[in-house]
């Protein structure tokens, strides 16, 4: 695959136009990602307005969602993928089509009143090969998509044996389409596309894979997002022709046109916050998943809180008591759910199970994308669960449903690391600290003072030289991970006898994979493992198992 410039568009970060790239003359226009909750909606509907909340122990109030215990099965899981996917891999143009092809030269930002100087892309793409957007809209590539070549049971199958615990499908995407057969939503799978029930088939297959099963929802954000389909071409032949997201018969899809001052990330309609905890309580109602996502901070105040105590207490009602329930969202979760980052990485041990999501590529299927290597993947994982995370990576799927022959050997190549590793992985907790690292002037995981914590992964390479620490339930076994292949020998210095870190002396080292113990020595110093003679899986991290003398 060729390499491409790195993708246009984050999901969970509102674009704002720069007035210096505007005055510099750049030929587009530059983009400054600001958090999401800086653009927070505004709750504005009494608790008596929303549907009661499922029976249970669960208020939709802060203080009650504090009662909330991390499942073990998701503790223990460390590794899920997910299909994001849906009708805008059709175009095969990467995340935020279904938006993108409303913005031509002229859009102004309504944040910041910027204006784009010339045509979007994804506008000039969608121009050349489909028509005018104010005829041929995203409406007009949702039937498009067929997904002809999909077979869910044999990517499960696939998926099962790279080492994934659970899997998580997208429900919706900020587009409005739902994957779900939806009662209250024409603009879905079903009736639609693929004529099927996407959720519904890959569930099955998740369960009979033993695999725990989770929905995607990225509707909080849409209300705000597809705006755009409401605008027209300010210049050039069609100029001043609405765009079909003004078309009545369509705003059930592309929404009602938005106020002026409601242009953040999520909306402060009461009206458009109360649908939307309707159609998420039907997908969590007809469905019952154990993860439920949600691209944004906990949505609409009040509003998300009813919907996750809703969530926990059926879910725990359906499973006859037992609490599976994990629900994601992006901001710091103080014990009431689990806190996820996108495609960002935690600096050490979190107190609270966290996740990150990313994607082995772009969002969406993206002609020529570069992916992630097998050993990239990997070293994540490494790094994340060192800290008390779980990682949900994307595997990107073709429009048609199935998957590249280079995807198909990267996620080949996990499945060959967790075989051999998985035993330092699957079932492990945080050790007394995550790890050591060659001193850097920026560890990647340093906070950004808007990104916060998210779209910190490959700021730093990592290299054998970055050690991280896992530990069985019990402490009787360390494993170390040197996230790249040694080409020295290995030293540790939080494991030197002075260290302070160890309560046992070392009994032996072993090198999973392979049958011959590495020779090793401890000094007051370090731990020293002389560098093996072969690895059995060269390019990839490695994992060394610790044991210790029983006093």
């Amino acid at each position: 695959m060729q390499p491409h410039p790195p993708p246009r568009v984050f999901r969970n970060f509102v674009h704002v136009i720069t007035a210096s790239a505007l005055s510099a003359g750049a030929s587009f226009f530059s983009l400054t990602h600001v958090r999401a909750d800086s653009y927070d909606s505004t709750n504005t509907i009494s608790l008596k307005e929303l549907p009661q909340v499922a029976p249970g122990r669960f208020e939709p109030t802060d203080v009650s969602l504090k009662q909330y215990q991390y499942p073990e099965w998701f503790r223990d899981a460390k590794l899920g993928f997910w299909a994001h996917w849906g009708p805008q891999s059709v175009p095969r143009h990467g995340d935020w089509y279904a938006r993108r092809l409303y913005i031509g030269a002229g859009y102004v930002d309504p944040r910041k009143g910027s204006i784009a100087k010339k045509n979007d892309d994804d506008y000039d793409d969608h121009l050349s090969r489909y028509g005018h957007p104010s005829k041929f809209g995203y409406k007009d590539i949702i039937p498009l998509w067929k997904a002809q070549n999909w077979d869910p049971e044999a990517l499960m199958a696939l998926y099962k044996k790279a080492g994934a615990k659970y899997f998580v499908s997208m429900g919706t995407h900020h587009d409005n389409f739902f994957l779900w057969n939806s009662k209250l939503h024409r603009w879905n799978a079903v009736q639609m596309g693929p004529h099927k029930d996407i959720v519904g088939i890959w569930q099955k297959a998740a369960k009979a894979n033993g695999l725990y099963f989770g929905v995607s929802e990225h509707l909080g954000a849409s209300y705000t997002w597809y705006q755009p389909a409401h605008g027209a071409d300010l210049e050039g032949p069609k100029k001043g022709v609405p765009y079909d997201g003004s078309d009545p018969k369509y705003q059930d899809l592309y929404h009602k046109k938005a106020a002026p001052d409601d242009v953040g990330w999520l909306t402060k309609d009461p009206e458009n916050q109360k649908e939307w905890n309707g159609m998420i309580r039907e997908l969590i109602d007809m469905y019952h998943p154990d993860l439920l996502y949600s691209d944004s901070g906990l949505p609409f105040g009040d509003v998300g809180r009813n919907m996750i105590a809703h969530f926990y207490n059926s879910n725990e009602a359906f499973n006859n008591g037992k609490m599976t329930a994990v629900y994601n969202c992006k901001e710091a979760s103080d014990g009431r759910f689990v806190q996820d980052l996108e495609r960002g990485v935690k600096g050490d041990i979190s107190p609270y199970p966290w996740q990150t999501d990313t994607s082995i590529g772009d969002w969406f299927y993206r002609t020529g994308q570069k992916y992630k290597s097998a050993s990239e993947v990997t070293s994540m994982l490494c790094d994340i669960v060192s800290k008390n995370g779980n990682l949900l990576i994307n595997i990107v799927q073709t429009p048609e449903g199935d998957l590249e022959p280079d995807v198909l050997a990267i996620v080949d190549g996990i499945g060959k690391w967790t075989a051999v590793n998985g035993e330092g992985i699957y079932g492990s907790r945080p050790w007394k600290i995550s790890g050591e690292n060659p001193p850097v002037p920026t560890p990647s995981s340093t906070p950004d003072k808007k990104r916060g914590e998210m779209f910190n992964e490959g700021k730093q390479k990592m290299t054998s030289k970055n050690i991280r620490f896992t530990t069985t339930k019990d402490g009787k076994t360390l494993y170390a991970f040197c996230l790249g292949e040694p080409e020295s020998d290995i030293v540790v210095k939080c494991l030197g006898s002075a260290s302070g870190k160890l309560d046992k002396p070392i009994a032996s080292i072993s090198l999973m994979g392979v049958t011959q113990d590495p020779v090793w020595k401890q000094t007051p110093e370090a731990l020293v493992i002389t560098k093996p003679t072969s690895f059995p899986l060269p390019g990839m991290p490695v994992g060394f198992r610790i044991t210790f003398k029983e006093q």
